[in-house]
């Protein structure tokens, strides 16, 4: 089944036609090394794009038009229901295990207003090209069985109540205040008539009347050649002909087989949105407002919507010039209207965010402002509005509008040589749904570059004309967000009775009909996918993908007992040639690039543990503090931001990387390789020359204070905090930075400021103290390092001083922050009850393995392959059966625990015991585990290891972080690649027995488990019966907040 290629005459790839295909344009971007051509097939309308530019990973965006003009959600369950299976794969869910041969971690898809997208990303590009027909089968000919729909869509649980994969979805997002306020902003926005009112993922209400016969129909009209577009981004061998010729010798004959063969505009046919009454967007008629409720029982603070019409989807210039006015209104510290509404001793919202959609004839613009005060909720709007006027009155600082234009420009060119072509896969696919046909606009939406110097050109008049324009003159919607206790508790009795009812409407026979219907639907999915069609998918060769090089020179410091290698390299030679040896750690890993960042890792193993829940505030301050520079001016923090933005790509503060090592504080700044030593001086001057100031300090606070109510309203936010107390010890930041513990904090820091500010300055002073202790303090360098005229002297000028010879201290690591369960996890159960969900996140913790280079781990990788790749084990049980949207095992090394986690799952105890099913079944036999499904596991992590290393700034923090913190070879994620290989079934099984077994034994493991009101009493028992000790904690009101005597964040010490 794989394809068998041709190769045509190479010049096929620059004439105007390839076989079927014509060429509509092609664009050769003189900015950046990308060409983009787009193709339309004569035959079945086909459109094809392609972004050709270097890199190891090939992706794929195929996109269909879908117009929908009712809630039934057909766009966002046909997306779901066309994974399983097709007219010639008809197995569910043997798409992914092709892909997964491929060297890839699976498909994947989103369904926006007004579009759905089936994407792959495969490691090189033979798996690729042997996956694209299959998944074009799968799109344009899905089997849309009533089984699929049974166990994908909805049905009836054995306990009476509702489940499906996309019913748990829109049940976790349909009473979510972003949603609730979209949906009424749509309806008010757009005509009757037109499909952007819709809620395209499926009302819970329509998802439970909908009928599989409804999903057909839809398709059969908008799932058809002509209105697809497959667009491919990376770099194919033999070029865009290679591309073309499969699509032509292993897609088209289907279609034509189908009778598809119509052209670009069969009879009939019109264009979703652009030819249809969605198309009839005019302007705004009158100012409308509303105020929507969402459940929640803090009800301190809200979120706003401000709804306009743009510009015409084709106004390329003014689309931009709105996304620079927003980012120069919004972007900073300093932004004008960050200034009057977020940087202030009492904020009147956390942020401001100016967002544009493309649409039909007019685009969306939208301003969201999020964590508004309750009591301004209704006069926001007014104020906002005043304020443009007044921007509009002073005019704008031309100073400032050129420094955002040349950074915005700045972070573009970084963004396309870290994404490539990759960056431009949504401008293609908003020109298939409303660009010209003829491809005449493409160019002008590419040339981004033009645009900015067309933009710089302005004057204030033109942008303080844009701003009276677009948001002073038109009418406007305003939708408030308003949180409600009443609304979340009437939600969950509403919830309880319908369910009441529903079982009684079922009785006995009813119900018993939905368990076999179900039970029919599973056995259906559960037949097996012959092996030799599976292994009539070639895995491809690991030799055939290029890495990108990275050459790394790593010097631990003067006078220290390290592994400073004497490496003979054209770096090693550069930096040598430069000054002397430093007396601190610096590892320079150079890649071919136009930038540099400077990182700066922070030991916080020996800070003290009454400084651990600053740590939040001191990284929410650290770029918008008052600075004296080490020439001895002083710069305001303003001036600090200013010059930040003027400077630099890009810069940040956090915990640790990519989620690991959060025990160490990380300063980050890109910058153009030219402007290397200010990065180094910026370092040295935001890490020792920082003021902490009461009024910078009292507004930081203020803001987190602020945010903290919208961010308890995440499930997976909660669920992450609690796991974090349950499993750490009074020394993990990680602990002290969890959303719980710093709700009491902030609250308590924030009158601390007031009444003893001298206190809480000398709390940060300590900080700086402890963290940059000589010992704990490592410097890294990734990008053009032979760029650099002076890599190493200016680390000298800079840290010399500072810094002085001194033993290094090894790296913190989680598992030194353990707590007594995090070291021994047994028997504990914690149910949170959140009153803004409606299913729930899950996480089971059991003893692993520590060590980055532990013997065990390249067999426990594989089998957390084995049991969480896409339409593998845990997929088939738990999201095949509709018990949760997402199903994951997983292995920490650093803190030395493995992991089953459940996303939004309808029945959480169901899911826990079907993944116990699948790992007991495993172990003793009962379940299969073939050579197919390892050989799948095997190829999906190779795609994972491209992925970390197939960018040039990927490539070069991967080598810094293998070595200087996992002190493990630069290479050693490729190295791997060959252990991997060699895992056999039985190291597997061997360790599903050993590790992951426990994780479904109360005596071998912990639970934490956050659910809706209305199951937790549920999943309490549940888990008592399984063994648990159980603890009950609810999130509610905090009492300043309603000056009741409630307790918030309540721990009460029940247990059932």
């Amino acid at each position: 089944m794989s394809p068998a290629f041709h190769n045509p005459p190479p010049s096929a790839a620059s004439s105007a036609s390839f076989g079927n295909f014509d060429l509509i344009k092609r664009v050769k971007l003189d900015f950046s090394d990308i060409t983009v051509s787009s193709w339309r097939s004569r035959v079945t309308g086909l459109s094809v794009v392609h972004l050709d530019y270097d890199t190891p990973i090939v992706n794929g965006y195929f996109a269909v038009g879908t117009e929908i003009f009712d809630d039934t959600g057909c766009p966002h369950t046909l997306e779901h229901l066309v994974f399983m299976g097709s007219e010639k794969y008809p197995y569910k869910g043997i798409i992914d295990h092709f892909a997964n041969r491929g060297f890839s971690n699976g498909t994947n898809a989103w369904t926006d207003t007004d579009h759905t997208a089936y994407t792959v990303s495969t490691a090189g590009e033979a798996g690729f090209l042997q996956i694209l027909p299959i998944y074009v089968d799968h799109i344009l000919y899905p089997t849309i069985s009533k089984a699929g729909f049974v166990t994908e869509v909805h049905h009836i649980d054995p306990q009476g109540e509702d489940s499906g994969v996309v019913y748990s979805e829109m049940q976790g997002r349909e009473n979510s205040s972003g949603d609730l306020m979209s949906l009424q902003a749509q309806r008010l926005i757009n005509p009757p008539g037109s499909a952007y009112r819709s809620e395209t993922g499926g009302l819970m209400e329509a998802l439970r009347k909908l009928t599989v016969e409804q999903i057909r129909d839809y398709h059969s009209t908008y799932y058809v050649p002509h209105n697809l577009s497959l667009i491919v981004a990376g770099k194919l061998s033999s070029g865009t002909e290679m591309l073309l010729s499969v699509i032509q010798d292993k897609v088209e004959p289907s279609i034509i087989a189908h009778g598809q063969n119509k052209g670009p505009r069969p009879p009939g046919w019109k264009r979703p949105f652009v030819e249809t009454p969605s198309a009839k967007r005019g302007p705004i008629k009158e100012i409308i407002e509303r105020t929507v409720e969402f459940p929640e029982k803090d009800e301190s603070s809200g979120e706003l919507m401000i709804s306009y019409m743009g510009p015409s989807s084709d106004d390329f210039l003014g689309s931009r010039a709105l996304d620079i006015i927003g980012t120069y209104l919004t972007s900073s510290a300093t932004a004008p209207l960050n200034k009057e509404y977020v940087e202030i001793e009492s904020p009147l919202c956390t942020y401001i965010y100016f967002g544009e959609d493309s649409r039909a004839t007019l685009t969306d613009l939208t301003v969201y402002i999020g964590s508004v005060p309750t009591e301004h909720l209704d006069t926001f709007d007014a104020k906002l509005h005043e304020s443009f006027r007044r921007i509009v009155k002073e005019g704008i600082d031309m100073n400032r509008m050129a420094m955002v234009i040349n950074r915005d420009e700045r972070q573009l060119r970084s963004k396309l040589e870290s994404d490539g072509g990759d960056a431009f896969s949504t401008t293609m696919i908003a020109n298939f749904l409303y660009g010209r046909e003829d491809g005449s606009q493409i160019e002008e939406a590419l040339d981004e570059i033009k645009l900015y110097n067309q933009l710089r050109t302005w004057t204030s008049k033109q942008w303080t004309d844009l701003i009276q324009k677009y948001f002073i003159d038109p009418k406007r919607v305003i939708v408030r967000g308003k949180p409600s206790a009443a609304v979340a508790d009437r939600l969950e009795k509403e919830e309880k009775a319908r369910i009441a009812k529903q079982k009684e409407a079922l009785g006995p026979e009813g119900l018993a009909k939905a368990v076999k219907e179900l039970e029919e639907a599973k056995a259906e999915h559960e037949k097996p996918i012959p092996s030799e069609i599976l292994k009539s998918f070639p895995v491809p060769d690991v030799k055939s993908i290029s890495w990108i090089p990275v050459q790394s020179v790593q010097q631990v410091g003067t006078g220290r007992p390290g592994r400073s290698k004497s490496l003979d390299n054209e770096v090693a030679r550069h930096i040598n040639a430069d000054g002397s040896p430093l007396p601190f750690f610096v590892q320079y890993d150079h890649v071919k690039s136009d930038f540099v960042s400077v990182h700066t890792y922070l030991s916080l193993a020996k800070l003290p543990n009454h400084l651990r829940p600053y740590i939040q505030p001191y990284l929410a301050a650290f770029f918008a503090l008052p600075v004296t520079r080490q020439s001895g001016e002083r710069l305001s923090h303003e001036e600090v931001v200013d010059q930040l933005d003027d400077q630099t790509v890009s810069y940040e503060v956090g915990l640790g990387i990519s989620g690991a090592f959060s025990e160490t504080l990380r300063i980050t700044i890109r910058v153009e390789v030219a402007k290397y030593e200010l990065a180094v001086a910026w370092l040295k001057d935001l890490i020792y020359g920082s003021e902490f100031t009461k009024e910078r300090l009292q507004i930081t606070v203020a803001q987190i204070q602020q945010a903290l109510p919208g961010l308890k309203r995440d499930g997976n936010n909660v669920l992450s905090a609690v796991s974090a107390e349950l499993l750490y010890a009074e020394n993990s930041t990680s602990r002290a930075s969890g959303v719980l513990i710093q709700s009491d904090f902030i609250r308590n820091l924030s009158e601390q400021i007031q009444e003893s500010p001298e206190q809480v300055i000398k709390a940060f002073e300590e900080i700086r103290q402890y963290v940059t202790d000589p010992s704990g303090v490592r410097f890294s360098v990734t990008g053009n390092v032979l760029g650099i005229p002076k890599p190493r002297s200016v680390w000298d000028k800079y840290f010399g001083a500072a810094l002085p010879e001194s033993l290094l201290s090894p790296v913190p690591v989680a598992s030194d922050t353990l707590s007594k369960l995090g070291k021994n996890p047994v028997k504990q159960a914690i149910v949170v009850t959140l009153p803004t969900i409606e299913s729930s996140f899950v996480t089971h913790v059991a003893k692993g393995v520590r060590g980055f280079a532990h013997a065990d781990y390249p067999a426990l990788r594989v089998a957390t392959e084995v049991l969480s790749a896409t339409e593998s084990f845990l997929w088939r049980y738990i999201r095949g059966s509709g018990l949760a949207y997402g199903a994951y095992a997983g292995v920490d090394l650093e803190a030395g625990n493995v992991t089953f986690t459940l996303y939004r799952s309808s029945n959480s105890l169901e899911a826990y015991r079907q993944g116990a099913t699948v790992v007991r079944g495993l172990v003793d036999g009962s379940i299969a585990l073939d050579d197919t499904a390892l050989d799948a596991a095997k190829s999906s992590i190779v795609y994972g290891v491209t992925r970390g290393v197939s960018t040039p700034g990927r490539a070069a923090v991967t080598s810094f972080t293998n070595q200087a913190l996992k002190g493990v070879p630069q290479n050693y994620n490729t190295e791997l690649l060959e252990k991997y290989q060699a895992v056999s079934k039985d190291d597997v099984l061997r360790v599903l027995r050993q590790y992951f077994l426990p994780l479904f034994d109360a005596s071998s493991s912990v639970v934490v488990s956050v659910t809706a009101p209305g199951k937790a009493d549920e999943v309490a028992k549940g888990l008592e019966d399984a063994g648990f000790t159980v603890l009950r904690r609810t999130l509610e009101v905090e009492p300043a907040e309603d000056g009741s005597e409630d307790d918030s964040d309540s721990d009460s010490d029940e247990s059932t």
